[in-house]
């Protein structure tokens, strides 16, 4: 394990790194449009911006990677997500900032399918799970010390902005300079929504609500908290609350799955969910000050966060085994859709209105679930507890078809079927050019050769020609 782990200790490395840049950019980005007086609409519009440009980018990336490679691909995307962030504090307009947006959730599809890609094929049945566990934590830690970056300078600057483009192209370092060669090939994504909706139609509901409801909330607490009166360092604190929150709630909450009705256990939790959203709106009206808003946005997490990975296992529970990864892209598009049509919504929801009414928002869309959730238990009886599958904490509720392929639940015999894009060979052939000078006196050029062939023992001298009448060449019609 520990000769595993060595493996991809650079790939770790800029996972850390790249995850920094991308967490402290993604709130920054929020606060500083908020000091620049965005209106709430287009603030919603950079959330929404981003997610739809991570959609695309999940499906063009592993083009990419056939065309160029891995570490070109990632080198690339690197330099225009850098780019893109150094690009906010010089051109400050709403619509040209939605277009760095989109481009940035592209270029990170690109590097998370890099990365996670180059993990699947260091992955083996026996290490996958602490693999898979190895990343999350990496994931989970560096995402909450990027949001802990915010307060070492003011947004209003130029610092922060710096500072995340140089995260992002730091990244790069550790992965242009491993020695590793040939990386994974990259699987091409599959859509099956007919086959998804018919195996889960709770599943696939509940995906796409938790994301309308999730994906808003993670872009518009930032907004949320300036406009209830408290400085940068209140957000940082809160948007770190709500991801560790949510990270250390995942375990009780899928013991409690694995023991009973995934359905009943997805009520529960969308139930205090309602009351969750409206106990931090009461905070925020009464005045909680900075404790309890943090306080409020922790619980919040933790009952909301773990809501995506309950659903992925219901999910689960109803395919084949075979079937898990190969489901992946439906669900990724479908998390897509909710995360980028709910910040859209919960915008023009608090359009000029009091902030804490994101969270009426969200308890709408969680209520809403719950009824349909209510309903879909009087439409089918709940699988035996012996063939629910296990329940797994995703790395993100928005991640690439290859997360998925690093996931413990994923079957190894299916993910060797998938259909792969080959990508071109990483390092150039080695090639051999001959001193120049031949017999004649004349400088002459070798043609380059991919290897120098195997000697070849010395071939006999062939017989003395006998004289004999000169050959005609052959006639040609």
């Amino acid at each position: 394990m520990v000769t595993a782990v060595a493996a991809i200790g650079a790939l770790l490395l800029s996972v850390a790194i790249m995850v920094m840049g991308n967490g402290l950019q993604g709130t920054l980005i929020t606060v500083r449009a908020n000091i620049e007086a965005f209106n709430a609409a287009e603030i919603g519009l950079l959330v929404s911006g981003y997610y739809a440009g991570f959609i695309a980018g999940c499906w063009a990336a592993p083009q990419m990677v056939v065309r160029v490679g891995h570490i070109r691909t990632f080198a690339a995307m690197s330099v225009i997500a850098a780019a893109t962030i150094l690009i906010y504090p010089i051109i400050v307009e709403p619509w040209v900032w939605w277009v760095m947006r989109a481009i940035a959730g592209l270029a990170l599809a690109g590097l998370y399918t890099v990365i996670e890609s180059w993990l699947n094929d260091r992955a083996t049945n026996e290490n996958r799970g602490a693999l898979f566990s190895i990343y999350r934590a990496v994931d989970l830690s560096a995402m909450t010390a990027g949001l802990m970056l915010l307060n070492i300078a003011s947004p209003e600057g130029f610092e922060l902005f710096s500072l995340a483009a140089l995260l992002m192209s730091l990244a790069l370092v550790p992965v242009a300079m491993t020695r590793g060669v040939a990386p994974a090939p990259v699987a091409a994504a599959h859509l099956q929504l007919r086959r998804l909706y018919t195996a889960s139609p709770l599943g696939v509901v509940g995906v796409f609500m938790v994301a309308m409801a999730n994906a808003a909330s993670m872009g518009l607490i930032p907004v949320f908290v300036q406009r209830s009166g408290f400085g940068v360092e209140a957000v940082a604190f809160a948007m770190a609350a709500l991801v560790v929150g949510g990270a250390l709630a995942q375990y009780p909450v899928g013991c409690l799955s694995d023991r009973f009705d995934r359905r009943s256990v997805v009520i529960v939790f969308t139930i205090l969910a309602v009351l969750g959203g409206g106990g931090v709106a009461v905070v925020s009206i009464y005045g909680g000050g900075f404790t309890g808003i943090v306080a409020a946005t922790a619980v919040f997490g933790a009952i909301t966060m773990p809501l995506y990975s309950l659903l992925i296992a219901h999910v689960n529970d109803h395919l084949e085994p075979h079937e898990f990864v190969v489901a992946s892209g439906g669900l990724l598009l479908i998390y897509g859709l909710g995360a980028v049509v709910g910040p859209l919504i919960a915008s023009f929801v608090m359009l000029e209105r009091p902030p804490w009414l994101l969270f009426a928002y969200t308890s709408t869309v969680f209520g809403v679930l719950v009824a349909y959730s209510l309903w879909r238990v009087t439409r089918r009886a709940p699988p035996l507890a012996s063939e629910q599958g296990d329940f797994v904490m995703p790395l993100s509720p928005l991640a690439t078809p290859q997360s998925f392929e690093l996931d413990p639940r994923a079957d190894a015999d299916a993910i060797a079927e998938m259909d792969v894009l080959e990508p071109v060979e990483e390092r150039p052939p080695v090639t051999e050019v001959t001193e120049p000078g031949g017999p004649s006196g004349q400088d002459t050029e070798a043609e380059p050769r991919a290897q120098p062939a195997p000697e070849q023992p010395a071939a006999a001298p062939p017989p003395p020609e006998t004289p004999s009448e000169p050959k005609s060449l052959p006639h040609r019609d």
